[in-house]
């Protein structure tokens, strides 16, 4: 028999929430059932591609209306860890945007409460599927540029940071949590070496209009030797590539492309591949389909097939944060952590 498509709720209806709402209407074996913003014109831009969902401004009318299977969690980071909990608690299946949580000990509970239940938690990584990043790890499993012993990952430029929640660091969790979640996720899917110590550091010398750091610098380093770096910047006159990876017998360089100006970060890296002989060669993107992560859900659900992105990666990632963030109160003094992706 046929089984029925999985019923969806989006809670907060921004840029994000459309691109999962766009998702869902492509994904078989998901239905937009319901939409929750406390803007109704938000909720109103919802339902011109989901007429039949079912609007809430109030976000616990939503997980009570008992219309879900699956909640979309699109809130302001320092709430994500408050409504997967309450989803959780009502039998909801949880996608949380990212970063997981503000701490790894509340990852650590949304964690404990989803497996008690046997319920789905995950995050949507979405950059873990940009076809640069797909086209550079295919690249680096093939062995082409040898065994990779140092990842440098770069965004921003120099700009006045917008007056957004992403800039706020109360609710966003600073400016390496808003970037890093992607950045750090992707290197850590490169690199699955253990972690040794992280540093981190921040500066603040411009833009006193909000409160994130201008300047976001993290380093992971590996008990393999082997370092990993992140950085976030609004104060870089000249950008760092967006990719620089070293192997042994290679390296790639990821480029900004200079026709997405002034917002690089939306357009794919140009990703150059060299060799030890001095060759090099253009890579061409091989990206994946178009709405993979939304349809291994699906499969998850249906099939128990594993999924690309599991929580306990997310979690590892706000470990890293979290110990970056207490290493630069401490003038990026190293900082151990505890990661879990080996329970995988």
């Amino acid at each position: 028999m046929e089984q029925r498509p999985h019923r969806v709720g989006l809670l907060a209806y921004g840029a994000i929430g459309h691109e999962h709402n766009h998702a869902v209407q492509q994904t078989d074996g998901l239905e937009l059932v319901a939409v929750c913003d406390t803007n109704p014109q938000r909720v109103e831009a919802a339902r011109v591609l989901a007429p039949r969902a079912a609007a809430f401004s109030d976000a616990t009318d939503m997980l009570d209306s008992g219309l879900l299977d699956i909640v979309v969690i699109s809130t302001p980071p320092n709430s994500h860890y408050q409504w997967a909990k309450e989803a959780l608690l009502r039998g909801i299946h949880v996608v949380l945007e990212k970063p997981m949580a503000l701490t790894a000990a509340q990852c650590d509970e949304l964690l404990a409460l989803a497996s008690a239940a046997d319920l789905l938690l995950v995050v949507y990584q979405n950059r873990r599927f940009d076809d640069d990043f797909v086209t550079m790890r295919e690249i680096i499993r093939s062995g082409e540029i040898g065994d990779v012993y140092h990842y440098d990952s770069f965004v921003g430029g120099y700009s006045r940071p917008c007056d957004y929640w992403h800039s706020n660091a109360e609710v966003s969790g600073g400016a390496i949590f808003d970037w890093g979640s992607h950045l750090i996720d992707q290197m850590m899917n490169i690199l699955p070496d253990e972690v040794a110590h992280v540093s981190g550091q921040n500066h603040k010398r411009v833009w006193t209009h909000v409160t994130n750091a201008d300047h976001a610098h993290v380093t992971v380093t590996f008990t393999s030797g082997k370092q990993a770096t992140f950085v976030y910047s609004d104060l870089a006159a000249a950008r760092k590539p967006k990719f620089y990876v070293l192997g042994t017998e290679g390296a790639i360089i990821g480029d900004w492309d200079p026709a997405a100006e002034p917002a690089v970060a939306d357009l794919p890296a140009i990703l150059t591949v060299h060799h030890v002989d001095g060759s090099s060669r253009r890579a061409q993107l091989q990206p994946l389909p178009p709405y993979a992560f939304h349809r291994s859900i699906v499969e998850y659900l249906n099939n128990g097939v594993p999924m690309e992105v599991t929580a306990l990666q997310s979690r590892d990632v706000v470990a890293i944060m979290q110990a970056a963030e207490e290493s630069a109160t401490q003038n990026a003094w190293p900082v151990t952590t505890v990661l879990r992706r080996s329970q995988a």
